[in-house]
């Protein structure tokens, strides 16, 4: 009766404490994304993990998983919508085929003329507005973290929209990216981010656009012999997570992540210029690529061509909604 008495004793005391220790595992939030650590994208992603840790005092583990390591750009946002990852950061791109055409708002060459109408559209209502429109695919939008405003790069200069004809050129998964390229007389190609250097080293595609800080961190730099500073669109990202997950999590839980990931925004967007700066500078010294800015003349006559892409996707986006964006310039007195 004894050992009988101390066996279940023992017995109870191990349930007891596989129960503390269950209770005590953090939640694991695994953070998937395409870009290279040193990006932008990358270091804001590695701050907020540093952050949510603190805040929840361990009880949260983020795992951050950079350079398509666990996803491709193609996939990750459905492994999202699975639960097999709970956190992304895909550009803005990405939610056009997703269903969500009002975010190829982002994708419009020339709608920002400045960072700070940029800011007025995601930090206000437009960009609120935006976000509620992923919940029926299961997605919670948290913040919009700025990468800059793209250069187009080939093997060949581009200074012109004629230099462009014939051209195959990578595009993300976008109808407005494949339409402003065909007004440019290229021919898009849509592709997976991380295959785009090996694309580019071999000739599959001639030349595509970036951020500089996604062109000197992916080395396709070394693969392209020019690089024109144009500044005709824009490239952001979206930090998502998974509905369910963030609904099921404990309140406290939840806004202690809300306060890590405002501060990794406030990073995030505040290093965007700076790494960009930094990344075209490289390009430039390390002697592998020819950097030319458009003049006055020249970008107008690239805005002549390109302009012409919003009347084009009214249908698709939203008249309302385009001219709204383009409200928020007019406030500010640009045109």
């Amino acid at each position: 009766m004894k050992f009988k008495a101390l066996f279940l004793g023992l017995s109870a005391a191990a349930v007891v404490v596989s129960a503390n220790a269950f209770a005590q595992a953090p939640i694991v939030i695994k953070f998937s994304h395409v870009v290279a650590n040193d990006t932008p994208k990358g270091k804001a992603a590695d701050r907020f993990k540093v952050l949510a840790e603190k805040a929840t005092k361990g009880r949260v583990k983020v795992e951050v998983y950079p350079n398509s390591t666990l996803y491709k750009d193609k996939e990750e946002l459905e492994a999202l919508q699975l639960g097999a990852v709970q956190m992304l950061a895909p550009s803005l791109a990405k939610f056009g085929p997703l269903g969500v055409k009002e975010f190829e708002i982002f994708d419009l060459p020339y709608i920002f003329p400045t960072k700070e109408v940029l800011y007025r559209v995601t930090e206000g209502p437009i960009g609120k507005d935006l976000f509620k429109k992923l919940e029926s695919k299961g997605i919670t939008g948290l913040a919009y973290w700025d990468n800059g405003f793209k250069v187009m790069s080939a093997n060949k200069p581009l200074r012109t929209p004629a230099d462009f004809k014939g051209m195959k050129m990578r595009i993300q998964s976008s109808k407005v990216l494949d339409v402003q390229m065909r007004a440019l007389g290229a021919n898009p190609q849509v592709m997976a981010f991380s295959e785009v250097y090996q694309a580019l080293q071999t000739g599959v595609v001639d030349g595509t656009e970036n951020p500089p800080s996604n062109l000197y961190t992916q080395k396709m730099h070394e693969v392209q012999k020019h690089v024109t500073v144009s500044n005709h669109g824009y490239l952001g990202y979206a930090v998502i997570v998974n509905k369910k997950f963030w609904d099921g999590l404990p309140a406290d839980i939840r806004s202690a992540l809300e306060g890590a990931m405002k501060e990794s925004t406030r990073y995030a967007n505040a290093i965007a210029q700076q790494e960009n700066d930094s990344a075209m500078e490289a390009v430039k010294k390390s002697g592998k690529t020819e950097i030319y800015v458009l003049n006055d003349n020249e970008r107008a006559e690239w805005r002549k061509v390109l302009l012409p892409v919003q009347k084009d996707m009214e249908g698709r986006i939203g008249k309302d909604l385009i001219g709204a964006v383009n409200k928020e310039a007019a406030a500010l007195g640009i045109k």
